[in-house]
Order: C-alpha cells, then structure tokens, then sequence
C-alpha cells in the first residue's frame, strides 16, 4: 500500500512539476524572440546590454532547471534531492513574493529597475495591463502549482522508499553490514610459507 502511494505521489509532483516548467519554456521562447527582434532592429550588444530579456532568459532557464531537478527528486524519491528540490522551490517563492509585494505596495516601483533599452519591459507592462484577468490566473496557477510541489515533495519525503518500517531489526540487513562480517582470512604468505 505503501509503494502504492509513493508511486501516485511520485507522478503527482511530476505533474505539478511540469506547469513550472511549461512556465519555463515559454520565458526562454519569448526571452530568446525580444533578443531576435532586439538585434534585427539595430541592437548593440556593446551598449547598454538588454537586463529585461537577459533576466527573463535567467528566470527561464531557473524554472527549467528546477523543474528537472523536480523531475529527478520525484523519480529517486531520495530525500537528500526532494529537500534539494524544496529548496529551490522555496526560494525561487520569495524571490516572486518579493517583487510581487515591490510592484503592489510600491507606487513607484518601476523606478527601481534600471531602464530597459529595448522597450520590450514597457510592451510587457501594457500587454499585462491590457489581458489583466488572463495574466493573473496564469500567475496564480504557477503559484499554487509551485505551492503544491513543495506540499507534495514534504509527503513524499516522509511516505517514501527510504523510510520503510520494519518490525525487526533482524529481519532487516544494511547494505553495509556484511564489511563489518567477520571472514576467514587467509593466511598471509611470507618466505618461509614458500619453501
């Protein structure tokens, strides 16, 4: 029963797991075509560099990482990599809650970012404004989902395969035991064995 609901867990996570990374995707996808259009249109790469499309690009190969190494902690269901994961996740939360809490308690939150040569940060301001409903619920999916990874590695960690009870503990050998086990040890042989 057990392996049963580790293995829905398991697939779980990685299902969760998956909306960061489609997330992911699609930041790399559109960080890489403001950069095509950034250099079509007379772009510079000695002037001031693009920090909104560099930064989008950064974020989008953070979310694919994480979400790899999501995919891996979810496989192993080692505990070692599923609090590795978790604290990816965590982070990767308080950096989104902190510039989430910048853009709606700060009333001159743009100020604090540097200005953006390309244009490409105003064109996404006015497209968020513009589909408002549509962003926020894509936001919140990404929120819950990566709330709900985090939720679901914390079960895993204590349902999974490492943790297995046992109602002996001389039922149960540890991989390492037998170095311990004394062997016959054969008799060292010396010169005077030879002759």
């Amino acid at each position: 029963m057990a392996r049963l609901v580790s293995v829905c867990l398991r697939s779980l996570l990685m299902l969760v797991n998956l909306v960061t990374g489609i997330a992911g995707l699609a930041m790399i996808l559109y960080s890489l075509w403001m950069l095509r259009v950034w250099c079509v249109h007379g772009g510079d790469f000695d002037s001031t560099p693009p920090w909104f499309i560099y930064t989008s690009l950064g974020l989008g190969v953070s979310f694919c990482l994480i979400t790899c190494s999501g995919h891996i902690a979810a496989e192993t269901s080692n505990g070692h990599c599923l609090s590795c994961y978790m604290g990816f996740v965590i982070l990767l939360v308080l950096l989104e809650s902190a510039i989430t809490a910048d853009v709606f308690l700060n009333s001159h939150w743009e100020e604090d970012f540097p200005k953006d040569p390309t244009g490409k940060f105003d064109e996404l301001k006015d497209f968020v404004k513009s589909n408002f409903e549509i962003c926020k619920w894509i936001g919140l999916l990404i929120v819950v989902a990566q709330a709900l990874s985090i939720l679901l590695a914390m079960v895993l960690r204590v349902v999974g395969l490492d943790n297995r009870c046992y109602d002996s503990d001389d039922e149960y050998l540890p991989a390492r035991l037998p170095l311990l086990r004394n062997h016959i040890q054969q008799p060292l042989l010396t010169s005077q064995n030879l002759i």
